[in-house]
């Protein structure tokens, strides 16, 4: 057994832990690409932040539904949908839209966590809503879920070396292994930001972590 098996199985022995119960009050998805080829690739900031959440809950984001990967968890004594769309960036709005409309859940309790290459790599920025700002992936959610009145974290991923550099290929490329070091950074800020959130500490998130 996996020390990470471990501190899951004693959490589920010590009160039930993350043991799902109640209603699913709070849907948090990161967005992200599927697949071994997008790892790591600043498009899949949301990917590397959700994945961080669900090891400070000791689980893993690993099961199959409303076409994502998915982590059913307590935080803050509320239960949460941890989502990975596997739908592809562009039509994140088809995964999410699904599980929203499956547990009834209202746009102000959808946490979106995504890249921004407004931002460096060391920044991160809460918003209580905003419009898509020309993120295809925030487009998708905006459109289906018919509302911009979501939270979201946005993750900085650095900006274009040059503005005639391709857009798609440089979310598309990987982080150095210095910016992988201030993305990780980031994924821990964006833990916390999501459990003050959940817990009705929106402005106290912001107040922290906004750069």
């Amino acid at each position: 057994m996996s020390i990470f098996d471990k501190l899951r199985e004693l959490s589920e022995k010590n009160g039930g832990g993350n043991a799902p119960h109640g209603k699913v009050e709070y849907i948090i998805a990161g967005l992200g690409n599927p697949g071994v080829t997008y790892e790591d690739t600043r498009h899949n900031a949301g990917f590397i932040c959700v994945d961080k959440l669900c090891e400070t809950l000791c689980v893993k984001c690993d099961r199959a539904k409303f076409r994502s990967m998915y982590a059913d968890v307590m935080i803050e004594g509320k239960r949460c949908l941890v989502l990975k769309p596997t739908t592809y960036m562009n039509n994140s709005g088809e995964a999410i839209s699904e599980a929203m409309d499956f547990y009834k859940i209202p746009p102000q309790r959808l946490i979106v966590i995504y890249d921004d290459i407004s931002l460096e790599p060391s920044k991160m920025r809460i918003r209580r809503k905003g419009s898509h700002g020309g993120h295809n992936g925030i487009k998708s959610i905006v459109e289906l879920c018919d509302s911009q009145d979501f939270p979201r974290i946005k993750i900085g991923v650095g900006k274009k070396p040059h503005p005639d550099y391709n857009l798609a290929d440089w979310v598309l490329s990987r982080f150095t292994d210095d910016e992988r070091k201030l993305i990780d950074e980031c994924a821990q800020k964006a833990a916390e930001a999501v459990k003050l959130i959940v817990s009705g500490k929106t402005d106290e998130a912001m107040n922290r972590f906004n750069s």
